[in-house]
């Protein structure tokens, strides 16, 4: 990418839309460089790297509070890799955690379809009837991997 590129050049750069830009900008994850006479933001590389970083660290399944924690730690003087290790162990332990929740809900959806015969009425059908009672597992198990999953888009 060339010194004092557009939002739109940036966003191009790194494969993300231009209003995810605008909105890491709004949330102070990331800002332009400098502006234009003209009142468009340039970017550069330090900002790219940056956008890079957001997105990867997005993709091992941070979100953005974390991103945020992790990027101070990347510029103080202070911090140890050891820090950013603990955020890693602590995020990784969230993500096991889920793994085991997602295979308890593939266990409960084995059961519900095993147990279903395809050639009867739906009145009669065990998955339909399944979803009226309260079990308290797959309404747990629902439950938590539905609200992980909204954590990690926040």
């Amino acid at each position: 990418m060339t010194v004092g590129c557009t939002i739109g050049q940036l966003a191009k750069a790194v494969g993300v839309n231009v209003q995810t830009v605008r909105y890491y900008e709004r949330r102070r994850l990331l800002g332009p460089s400098a502006r234009r006479p003209s009142g468009y933001r340039i970017y550069g590389e330090d900002e790219e790297r940056r956008l890079r970083f957001i997105k990867n660290a997005q993709t091992l399944g941070f979100t953005l509070h974390e991103i945020e924690e992790l990027l101070d730690l990347q510029v103080s003087s202070k911090a140890r890799c050891g820090d950013v290790q603990r955020k890693a162990e602590a995020k990784l332990k969230h993500v096991e955690a889920k793994v085991r929740d997602l295979q308890a809900l593939a266990r409960s959806l084995r059961n519900l379809i095993r147990d279903c015969r395809a050639g009867q009425p739906t009145d009669r059908c065990p998955i339909l009837q399944s979803l009226e009672k309260t079990d308290q597992t797959v309404t747990f198990i629902s439950r938590r991997v539905n609200n992980d999953s909204r954590k990690t888009t926040r």
